[in-house]
C-alpha cells in the first residue's frame, strides 16, 4: 500500500507546529529550536535554512502562549506611564524604546491617567499578556509587583523595585541660585498636582534649597497645581489670580516646563514682560521649551538617558543579574531668554 504524502499545510487553515513537522519531515522539537533561536543545538545551516524558509511561506509563527507555558521568557516588557502625548512621558518613552528595541525586545504601553485602579490592576493584566517586566513612569505603587519592575521618577521604595530618579536636591539649588544671583527675592513657587510622583519630593528640595540661600516662601505666592492635564492649562488661572490679587512678584519657579508656558501666556494677557516684568524658570527641558516665546530657562532632566537607564536596569533584571534600588541622574540647568534681573516694581504693567 502506498504511504500518503505529508499534509500540505495552506493558507485557509492556520499552519501548526505539527503540520509545518510534516511537511518538513523533521521534528517538531527541531522546528521549535530553530525558530525560537535556542541555543545548545547544532543544527546544520541548510536545515536552518529550510525551516525559515517553510514558516516565511506558510506564515508560521511559534505560539507565544505556548512559550509561557514551557516557562521561556517572551523577550516582551509593559510599560505603564500617565498619558500619550508629547512631553516628559514621550521623552523618557521614547529612551524605553530605543534601547529594548535594539534589545531585540517588544513592549506594550499603557496610559492610567493616575488612577489607582487602573494602576492597581494593570501589572496583573499586562502578565497574564505574556510581559516579562514592567517599566513605569511617574507612577506611584502602593504594593509590591508580580513581576521584575523599574520606576522612573516613581519615588516609591518597595521590595526589589529599581527606581532611577533626578538627583531634585540638586535641580532645586540650580533654580533657586540662578534666580538669586538675579536679585530675585520675591518669588512666585509652584507645587506641583499631588497625583504626580515627583511633586513632593521636588517641593521638598525647593524648601531645603531655599532655607540655604535664605529665601523666604511667601504662602500668598504659592500656586497649586491640581488639574489633572499635562498641557498649559495647569498653570494659568492661578497666576493670572495671583496677578489680580495685587501682590508682588519678581520670579515664578514652575514645576515644569508646559506650566511655564502658561504662566507666560497668562503674563502676557495681563500686559507684562518676560523676563523684563516677571523671569520665568521652568523644569525638564522638553523639546519645545526652546522654541517659546520666549525661550524658557530649564532644568533639564536627560529624559531620553533616563527612559534607556531604567530599561537597561530592566534588561539586566530579567537576565538575572543584580540592580541598585536606586540610579540617581544628575539635572543641568539651561539659561535662555525666560529670566533676567529683578526690577525694582516686579509686577507692574507696562
Amino acid at each position: 500500500m502506498k504511504k500518503s504524502a505529508a499534509p500540505h499545510p495552506h493558507e485557509t487553515r492556520p499552519t501548526s507546529l505539527k503540520m509545518l513537522a510534516a511537511y518538513l519531515n523533521l521534528s517538531p522539537s527541531t522546528i521549535s529550536y530553530v525558530l525560537n533561536d535556542s541555543p545548545g543545538r547544532s543544527i546544520p545551516t541548510a536545515t536552518r535554512d529550510r525551516v525559515k524558509a517553510a514558516a516565511a511561506k506558510f506564515n508560521y509563527r511559534p505560539s507565544m502562549i505556548a512559550r509561557t507555558l514551557q516557562g521561556k521568557r517572551m523577550q516582551t516588557i509593559g510599560v505603564l506611564l500617565p498619558e500619550l502625548g508629547e512631553g516628559y512621558h514621550s521623552q523618557v518613552l521614547s529612551g524605553v524604546g530605543d534601547l529594548v528595541i535594539r534589545e531585540g525586545y517588544f513592549y506594550f504601553t499603557v496610559h492610567h491617567r493616575h488612577k489607582k485602579d487602573l494602576i492597581s490592576a494593570y501589572p496583573d493584566l499586562l502578565r497574564s499578556r505574556g510581559v516579562d517586566g514592567i517599566l513605569a513612569i511617574d507612577t506611584h505603587f502602593d504594593a509590591p509587583l508580580p513581576l521584575p519592575t523599574v520606576l522612573v521618577a516613581g519615588h516609591t521604595e518597595l521590595p526589589g523595585v529599581t527606581n532611577v530618579i533626578l538627583d531634585e536636591k540638586h535641580a532645586a539649588r540650580l533654580s533657586l541660585r540662578h534666580l538669586h544671583e538675579l536679585g530675585h527675592r520675591r518669588i512666585a513657587f509652584m507645587h506641583g498636582q499631588p497625583f504626580s510622583a515627583d511633586s513632593n519630593a521636588r517641593w521638598d528640595s525647593t524648601l531645603e534649597a531655599a532655607r540655604e540661600l535664605g529665601l523666604d516662601i511667601h504662602e500668598e505666592l504659592m500656586i497649586h497645581l491640581s488639574k489633572d492635564s499635562h498641557s498649559p492649562e495647569i498653570s494659568y488661572p492661578g497666576i493670572r489670580k495671583l496677578i489680580q490679587s495685587g501682590k508682588r512678584f519678581s520670579a515664578v519657579l514652575c514645576f515644569n516646563d508646559v506650566s511655564a508656558m502658561g504662566s507666560i501666556r497668562a503674563l502676557h494677557e495681563a500686559g507684562l514682560r518676560v523676563p523684563g516684568d516677571v523671569s520665568i524658570l521652568g523644569f525638564d527641558d522638553i523639546q519645545s521649551s526652546a522654541y517659546q516665546v520666549p525661550s524658557l530657562t530649564t532644568i533639564r532632566q536627560p529624559l531620553h538617558k533616563m527612559g534607556s537607564t531604567a530599561s537597561r536596569m530592566l534588561l539586566k533584571k530579567l537576565a538575572g543579574e543584580t540592580t541598585p534600588e536606586l540610579v540617581r541622574v544628575e539635572p543641568e540647568l539651561i539659561v535662555r531668554e525666560s529670566t533676567g534681573p529683578a526690577h525694582s516694581h516686579p509686577t507692574k504693567r507696562r
